[in-house]
């Protein structure tokens, strides 16, 4: 084996984006990419602030941008607003291309990985690869140790037979029906008359009903009036919001295959925001003089203590309003100063932020409120 080798398990944004950090700054590390789908990346869209992104890692997402705003738009019930903050979009198929041209072509292995070592992977074909080094960004995992809500949603791609008239995202447009708990719907106008339209909802359950959702998206597209001439995508997900849990039983300390990504809990507790943390651990792994050596576990744990706080925001979202009445979380919490709404998606919420975010009169009850920071 070369000086340093490492097998990455799942090419989704975790793990492609290790893949980058070491072909930029490690070219020495010899990289697999152990993937299942036809793919690398599946069938996604990842977004992200301007702010997000540390201008040490700018070069690492910068050839995987594909659409690009100067601003974007939030609209509630009682309140809208443009932020004038740099918003971006990256897909699936750009970072699947981008990473296929930073390594070699035997590089990347579509396969099912039966099982791992820190060291070795077993392949459901019976092949067995080896490298000084395993880590694990297959997503998922065992959740049963957590306290959790769900972020879920479908999104379409459409092209329109006329232009649809926005300049910008709309990242949030809550003034849809909330009966069923805080729900908005996400525009990204990729074009005059090309829109991705994503409906997403928080809900105490993880199912989600395709067909029901993508019907109101047919409902919100005629109420604005665009006339559809042909979808051209469409995606789906279930992610979770982190309430609490027992780290140690998520992760137990005997468990010494490395892991990124969700597997590792490395999101924004409440936003399910995964790209920034993804960026900042790619960077991170990559400065690790011996790979092998390189305390994922510890990171992921150091980055479930910084955590507390927005776990602390799930609950009140989750436990101290009745779900008609959640959205009014987001839409004070959108009155609040830009710096302090781009810190918190980079999930770097200072301890003045936070003081701000929790002050003055809560739009829940207090009585509730209390008993929502009590709940475990």
């Amino acid at each position: 084996m070369p000086p340093q080798s490492l097998i990455i398990l799942g090419g989704g944004l975790a793990g492609g984006l290790i893949a980058l950090a070491l072909a930029e700054r490690r070219p020495d590390v010899h990289v697999t990419i152990v993937e299942a789908g036809a793919t690398l990346g599946g069938n996604h869209l990842w977004s992200f602030f301007d702010s997000d992104i540390a201008e040490a890692e700018r070069a690492l997402v910068e050839p995987l941008i594909v659409y690009r705003w100067p601003a974007y738009d939030v609209r509630f019930p009682g309140h809208q607003r443009t932020i004038e903050q740099p918003y971006h979009s990256i897909t699936s198929p750009r970072l699947d291309a981008i990473v296929r041209a930073a390594l070699p072509a035997d590089a990347i292995i579509h396969a099912t990985a039966q099982s791992a070592t820190p060291r070795s992977v077993q392949l459901a074909s019976g092949r067995r690869l080896e490298a000084n080094a395993v880590i694990d960004a297959r997503g998922g995992g065992d959740l049963s140790a957590l306290d959790c809500g769900w972020q879920k949603f479908v999104g379409q791609s459409l092209h329109l037979a006329r232009p649809h008239g926005l300049s910008r995202p709309v990242v949030m447009d809550a003034t849809v029906d909330q009966s069923e708990g805080y729900r908005f719907v996400y525009l990204l106008p990729f074009g005059p008359s090309e829109i991705f339209v994503e409906d997403t909802y928080y809900s105490d359950t993880p199912g989600l009903d395709v067909p029901a959702i993508t019907a109101r998206i047919a409902v919100f597209t005629a109420a604005q009036g665009w006339e559809i001439a042909a979808p051209n995508h469409s995606e789906t997900g279930v992610l979770p919001v982190i309430m609490g849990g027992d780290f140690d039983r998520f992760w137990p300390a005997a468990d010494a295959l490395p892991r990124v990504g969700a597997r590792a809990a490395l999101f924004q507790p409440l936003t399910s925001y995964s790209l920034p943390d993804a960026v900042r651990f790619a960077a991170w792994f990559a400065a690790q003089p011996d790979l092998a050596a390189a305390d994922t576990r510890a990171y992921a744990r150091h980055h479930w203590r910084k955590g507390r706080f927005y776990r602390l925001l799930s609950k009140m979202l989750f436990y101290a309003a009745d779900p008609p009445e959640r959205y009014r979380v987001l839409e004070r919490f959108y009155r609040l100063p830009a710096p302090l709404i781009e810190r918190f998606y980079a999930g770097r919420s200072t301890l003045g932020d936070r003081l701000r975010i929790l002050a003055g009169r809560p739009p829940v009850t207090i009585s509730r409120a209390i008993r929502a920071l009590g709940t475990k």
